[in-house]
This record gives structure tokens, C-alpha cells and sequence, in this order.
């Protein structure tokens, strides 16, 4: 079956191009290393400033908050590349100076890493 073609075999044509705003962006990867940001204006003039890199995790213990630096990912849920790889996202459990921890936010979208402590066995 061929796609984009019509059955007798001319092609479809687009009516017109994506907009701006239907576009998509390009996706961010937020790695290990020294703390980099970037902001960004997104739509309605707002300005959201997100994270390419980062080594300091925001970790929270029984209802404290402490910074805390992040040596190494353990592993990610979502592909186990992504931990070879040093990729911060949410679920992923990095190694950090406090113990493991989980992280609980989207880094690529917030600007900071927060994570919360796993429980030492």
C-alpha cells in the first residue's frame, strides 16, 4: 500500500504549512555535569527557564529540603540506556552525597532537580 498516493497513483498535497504554535520542540536532554540553563519564551510572552545540565539535586527528607551533589544515575525506568547515558528525568534514582534518591520533577521543564531520599537498607 502506498502512502501519501492517491488510488490512481497521484500524490496528496498538504493544504497548507504547520503554524508556529503547532510546531514542536525540539527535545531537551537534561545531563550530568556543571549546572547549565536556558530560558526559553513560550507562548503568551511567558519565559520558562529550563535545564541542559546539572550536578546538584534539591533533596527532600521528612519534610526538609537540603542540596545535595549528584555523583552518578543508577538507573531510569523509562530505558536503561538513558542511566548509561547520565540523562536526568523524572523516576530516575541518582546517586548523590546524601544516598540514592529518587528524582520527582520533570528537570527539562522546571530548571532544578528535585529528587527525595530512598530509604537505606
Amino acid at each position: 500500500m502506498n502512502y501519501g498516493r492517491k488510488i490512481s497513483g497521484g500524490k496528496y498535497h498538504k493544504q497548507r504549512k504547520k503554524k508556529l504554535y503547532e510546531k514542536r520542540n525540539p527535545e531537551r536532554q537534561v545531563t550530568l555535569g556543571d549546572t547549565k540553563t536556558k530560558k526559553l519564551y513560550v507562548r503568551g510572552g511567558a519565559r520558562k527557564v529550563i535545564l541542559l545540565r546539572a550536578n546538584v539535586a534539591n533533596i527532600s527528607i521528612k519534610g526538609k529540603t537540603k542540596h545535595a551533589e549528584i555523583k552518578n544515575v543508577e538507573e531510569t525506568p523509562q530505558n536503561r540506556f538513558f542511566a548509561r547515558q547520565n540523562r536526568l528525568m523524572k523516576g530516575a534514582i541518582i546517586e548523590t552525597s546524601m544516598g540514592k534518591a529518587r528524582i520527582t520533577n520533570r528537570p527539562s521543564q522546571e530548571g532544578c532537580v528535585n529528587a527525595v531520599l530512598l530509604e537505606q537498607k
